[in-house]
């Protein structure tokens, strides 16, 4: 049972104040939580495996000339092992092969470590490369060169020249992907093989392909002049074999607001705000108003009319001052005379 409050104004405000202090703080009162970043993409486990392998074959070229420590290596050689396939070797080059924070990079190793070794001890001679051994062949991780997804298809354009040369094959030696050509600026088609949208043939032979650029609006064209076009852009229409800006303005293309007016730009249009003056508008400015705002009203002004504000008086004499003040101001004009 909370206890009662003690008597006396001062008092009481105080064991009241004391009483909301210690209530938890509403949720406005509360600090809220520091945004959290979304988590880095992890890399393709294919990408991990070339990783580890990469690593793992600069450790060989580090541990090249080392031996096994002990001072006589002739005899170490001769009675041990050969240091160069000897498990301390192996053992020396793995307790490197992994960065500290690449979990990744340890994860695969502890599921491969096995493999690694069995490659080590047996399998060195009839397959040299670790990448292809481990990361294709066992792991089924990666894919040759030139291919892509579970069954490492050919990428568009052949294994030998995926996309081309001009674009990326997505997926290329890993075990995913679509194997879609990125193809570059100026090239499209399935595997690169054709001139993008604005680009036309510059050079083309058994192997080789160059796109240059069309004149500015066209989007095809037999050449760089301008001239030479054979299909515009959007905004363009083609004449002579030339692309000439659409005026949107002019024609029922555009589509402003009632409170705007429109400006024509080469391939487009714009829609500006009318003058706050106007109540609709043909063009910028208080001159070009179709009817003015409440509180605006049309005046000659140089040579055509403008939408100004209206002007009122700030004081205002009664119609009944001004009659009576007559007949005064005649009178006394009578007894001069």
């Amino acid at each position: 049972m909370a206890p009662w409050p003690p008597k006396g104004l001062v008092p009481a405000m105080l064991w009241g104040l004391s009483l909301f202090l210690n209530l938890p703080g509403p949720i406005w009162l509360q600090p809220s939580p520091p945004p959290q970043s979304s988590p880095p993409p992890q890399p393709h486990p294919c990408h991990t495996c070339r990783g580890l392998v990469d690593s793992f074959n600069k450790g060989l070229e580090r541990t090249i000339r080392d031996n096994f420590g002990g001072g006589n290596t002739a005899w170490e050689e001769e009675n041990l092992s050969k240091y160069k396939d000897s498990e301390t070797r192996l053992v020396e080059v793995l307790e490197g092969v992994c960065s500290k924070s690449d979990f990744e990079c340890h994860r695969l190793l502890e599921l491969s470590e096995e493999l690694v070794e069995s490659w080590w001890f047996h399998k060195q001679q009839e397959a040299p490369d670790l990448f292809q051994w481990l990361c294709s062949d066992s792991l089924k991780l990666c894919c040759p060169a030139g291919t892509f997804g579970p069954s490492c298809l050919p990428c568009p354009g052949g294994t030998e020249r995926p996309c081309g040369g001009y674009g990326q094959c997505e997926g290329e030696g890993t075990r995913g992907g679509s194997g879609h050509c990125d193809c570059q600026a100026g090239y499209g088609g399935e595997a690169c093989g054709q001139c993008g949208l604005g680009y036309f043939e510059a050079e083309r032979n058994a192997s080789h392909l160059v796109c240059s650029a069309c004149f500015g609006p066209c989007a095809r064209c037999s050449g760089p002049e301008e001239s030479n076009c054979l299909q515009c852009k959007k905004g363009w229409a083609l004449h002579h074999l030339k692309c000439v800006d659409i005026d949107e303005c002019g024609t029922e293309g555009a589509n402003c607001g009632a409170d705007q007016f429109c400006v024509n730009t080469e391939g487009s249009y714009e829609c500006r705000d009318c003058a706050k003056a106007c109540l609709g508008c043909m063009g910028a400015g208080p001159g070009r108003c179709k009817k003015c705002s409440p509180g605006y009203q049309q005046m000659w002004m140089s040579v055509r009319q403008r939408c100004v504000r209206e002007r009122t008086s700030s004081v205002k004499t009664p119609r009944a001052v001004i009659a009576a003040s007559v007949p005064r101001a005649t009178s006394r004009w009578k007894a001069s005379v």
